[in-house]
């Protein structure tokens, strides 16, 4: 941004040391918006002074996140929100300058390599056995548990960099893998798990026309590979004491599932010194809570 006398006067001033001019300061150079942010890190390169470093640092993050919400709440919006650029989005918080097209041209090679193993004559199960095959024989993705300490862990550029991730970003890699390839598995809400469902006829679903058991034939463990039975949830569901109602079979949305990634990846920022960036993870996933629900954003 061209440097004008307005501009220079508020670089000048971020090292005020009265809070009440800074404030009003540092709101005029938000309400700037992205745009002064290469001369804020031009001010940052040429300032020897840790605590006016600190606070351009924080204004760059407020600048990056004021842009983020603006897309978070865009994204949301739309009549149909697509599950790979919701998930993508979240990357921007961490790393706002990550450059995505390795990402996309990595998963379109991922897809290509699955579609030519499919054909129209396997079985449900034998699509979902091949995408599996690829994912973690051929590409060697591992899945983990989810560990707040590794936040990596949870954004999808970096699980398909290092092939290294946790059941919620594989999870969310497979369903995005799925439906690039029209593979009709969905995530699911089972307690404490991350599982993922074949459904019969997503439709009926939708309109509540049977109980959602009845048009799963079997269930994915996106973090190990590995297929359930009805039996193994049933089970698993006695093991826990939860008695298996409807809602937890029913297909979680697109902004849902967004949601559920901001909330979990927020848990990596516990302490003090990064609580910060919790509140400004629960603060985007709360402008998915004023979204109006979009009965189609699971298609």
């Amino acid at each position: 941004m061209e440097e004008t006398k307005e501009i220079h006067a508020l670089l000048h001033l971020i090292d005020d040391p009265d809070e009440e001019v800074y404030s009003s300061v540092s709101s005029r150079i938000i309400a700037l918006g992205s745009g002064i942010i290469p001369n804020l890190e031009h001010l940052w390169e040429t300032t020897p002074d840790e605590p006016v470093q600190e606070r351009i640092e924080m204004l760059i993050h407020r600048l990056h996140l004021q842009d983020l919400r603006t897309d978070l709440r865009d994204w949301s919006q739309e009549k149909e929100q697509d599950l790979l650029t919701g998930v993508l989005l979240l990357s921007r918080y961490q790393y706002p300058d990550l450059n995505l097209t390795a990402t996309l041209q990595e998963l379109e090679k991922i897809r290509r390599n699955v579609w030519l193993e499919l054909n129209s004559f396997l079985t449900p199960l034998e699509q979902v056995n091949v995408l599996s095959n690829i994912l973690y024989n051929y590409y060697k993705f591992k899945g983990s548990e989810v560990n707040y300490l590794k936040p990596d862990e949870f954004l999808l550029p970096k699980l398909v960099e290092s092939k290294k991730g946790n059941a919620i970003s594989i999870g969310l890699l497979v369903m995005v893998l799925s439906r690039m390839l029209d593979i009709n598995l969905q995530v699911i809400n089972i307690p404490r798990q991350f599982i993922l469902g074949y459904f019969d006829d997503w439709l009926r679903i939708k309109q509540r026309a049977t109980y959602p058991p009845e048009q799963i034939q079997f269930y994915l463990d996106a973090a190990s590979g590995q297929i359930y039975s009805h039996q193994d949830v049933e089970t698993y569901f006695k093991r826990i004491s939860v008695p298996p109602s409807a809602s937890y079979f029913r297909p979680m949305s697109n902004r849902n599932l967004v949601q559920l990634l901001l909330e979990e990846y927020a848990k990596c920022f516990m302490d003090e010194s990064k609580r910060y960036k919790q509140d400004d993870l629960l603060n985007l996933s709360g402008l998915l809570d004023d979204a109006e629900p979009d009965e189609t954003d699971a298609e």
